[in-house]
């Protein structure tokens, strides 16, 4: 029913007409996406209940028909707002429905951009101002992530009375004798177990800033990091283990487990 702003109708009838059609149709898409978001809702209820490889797949299949749907609503919006503008015979663009739009977090680093007013009055062209308020509008953007260089340098200093050299001392890095910081490991990591993105897709999203970082090179940073994890977790679990048998009472909480065996019914027992 789209069409573009060069074959829009001229005569207004005909304009008002497809107007109308284009309101029956976004009708019928919002219509269809209310419904997709209900049966959204009850699967993600029905997924606290029950773990599911299916109904995980069910619900992102879901979500991606979702975003496609209003995707392309509101491109279908953008157009028709451009051609009635772009068409004289229009006096008034439609009414917009009110947005709720939530605030920005208090958290997030605010920059203030200051756009100044002309310096010479546009009707008598004095040059003489006074402040009389100011309009702010607040824009959320978005700083890419970006690679840095950290040169560790440590001074050299001599002794004058005996000639001692002193020196501070190297800070240790989760991998000795390596080149990757703590900050660039945990985003590697967190990048593959959180979000979900393969080591070679990383290596191709570093690589557009200009950074070739070999997927073997990073399979191998992984590594060190699940070793040193391995044993900065047992001793953590020997010294929970310690201060646990140290206390004089030990209490426990008895919950229900769901347990299936097989294909028989989950048995919610105490465990």
């Amino acid at each position: 029913m789209s069409r573009a702003a060069a074959d829009l109708p001229e005569d207004p009838a005909e304009l008002r007409r497809f107007a109308a059609a284009l309101a029956t149709e976004v009708h019928a898409k919002t219509l269809l996406i209310e419904k997709l978001r209900m049966q959204l809702a009850v699967l993600r209820r029905a997924r606290f209940g029950r773990s599911s490889e299916k109904l995980d797949r069910e619900i992102e299949q879901l979500e991606l028909l979702l975003g496609d749907i209003e995707e392309s609503d509101a491109e279908r919006q953008a157009r028709t707002e451009t051609s009635i503008g772009e068409t004289s015979t229009v006096s008034s663009p439609p009414p917009k429905k009110p947005s709720a739009r939530a605030p920005l977090p208090d958290h997030l680093p605010l920059e203030t951009i200051v756009h100044d007013a002309p310096c010479v009055c546009p009707t008598c062209g004095a040059t003489k101002f006074g402040r009389i308020g100011a309009d702010e509008r607040t824009v959320l953007e978005y700083v890419p992530s970006h690679f840095k260089r950290v040169l560790h340098v440590r001074p050299k200093m001599s002794c004058r009375a005996c000639e001692t050299v002193v020196q501070a001392p190297m800070p240790t890095l989760p991998i000795e004798k390596g080149r990757p910081g703590p900050a660039l490991l945990a985003h590697v990591l967190v990048s593959k177990y959180c979000d979900h993105l393969p080591l070679h897709r990383q290596s191709d999203i570093y690589a557009r800033s200009g950074v070739e970082i070999d997927r073997s090179v990073m399979a191998g940073w992984v590594g060190h990091i699940a070793a040193l994890m391995e044993r900065w977790l047992s001793g953590l679990h020997a010294m929970c283990a310690l201060a646990l048998l140290s206390m004089p009472t030990i209490r426990r909480f008895q919950c229900s487990i769901p347990a299936a065996v097989g294909r028989k019914p989950v048995d919610y027992g105490r465990r």
